[in-house]
């Protein structure tokens, strides 16, 4: 992780992820209107399930206790998932059409610009994407009522942490899809995790021999991370959260650079 850590900040490298960076902005400037279907899921969700279920379910519990509503209990949970979601299906189908099908790094490799360059930038493009997603979920938010705290707006950077950390996470897997019948196993991935990573129930309603399985999920550490941020309370599983996103975008990131520079070299 120090490793990526330290070319990320390298200037050099920096200076070629931004063309990257231009490029995705010049290929999507006249698709941000795509942006407004990609909150629009989560926030039927919310209305439905936080106003309309939220009546008869009442109070629940958080995983570190706090007792608040229901509304407020699946937010932040829809927050990280609408993010992860942006970022998963971008590096994982978006990014298997532009590697196999589309040739697009090929001729991006007869420039000075290397696998580094591609992995940092692609994962940037769709972090800042993800992150757009998250603030206009953030103010829909607001609009309803389900956050007041100033305290939710640092839930925009860390949005940026968790999309691209399941960006790295995606373009890993990309790189083992082998045909567009693979793609369908995104689904298979993504869709687990947002109905059991306690986006809509408490842990506790859970075996207690499930439990360590939810945990590792990587959407609950993103949902217990944002539900600490939008209640104001950084809380030490919060900590916790926070260090294994770091960790797994280290890991998916390390993978995604070494498959990737095996498979322009064969």
């Amino acid at each position: 992780m120090s490793v990526l850590l330290a070319i990320a900040s390298s200037e050099r490298h920096r200076g070629r992820s931004a063309v990257l960076l231009q490029r995705s902005y010049y290929a999507n400037r006249r698709s941000w209107g795509g942006l407004a279907t990609g909150f629009l899921e989560p926030l039927f969700y919310l209305f439905t399930l936080g106003a309309g279920l939220g009546t008869v379910v009442g109070k629940v519990y958080s995983a570190d206790g706090m007792a608040i509503s229901y509304a407020a209990f699946i937010a932040p949970a829809l927050l990280a998932s609408t993010t992860m979601n942006a970022a998963f299906y971008d590096l994982s189908v978006g990014f298997f059409f532009r590697l196999r099908h589309a040739r697009l790094y090929e001729a991006v490799l007869a420039t000075p610009t290397g696998v580094i360059d591609i992995v940092l930038g692609e994962a940037l493009w769709t972090s800042i994407q993800g992150t757009l997603y998250a603030s206009a979920f953030l103010a829909a938010m607001y609009a309803v009522g389900v956050t007041t705290s100033f305290w939710a707006l640092i839930a925009i950077p860390a949005a940026f942490l968790v999309a691209f950390t399941f960006g790295l996470l995606a373009m890993a897997g990309a790189t083992f899809i082998r045909s567009w019948s693979d793609v369908q196993l995104v689904q298979l991935v993504t869709v687990p995790m947002l109905l059991f990573a306690t986006t809509f129930y408490p842990i506790n309603v859970y075996p207690e021999s499930s439990r360590p399985i939810i945990e590792i999920l990587p959407l609950y550490q993103a949902n217990v991370l944002m539900r600490s941020i939008v209640a104001g309370e950084w809380t030490a599983s919060a900590v916790f959260a926070f260090a294994y996103l770091v960790a797994l975008a280290g890991i998916g990131g390390v993978v995604s650079v070494s498959r990737l520079d095996r498979y322009f070299r064969e």
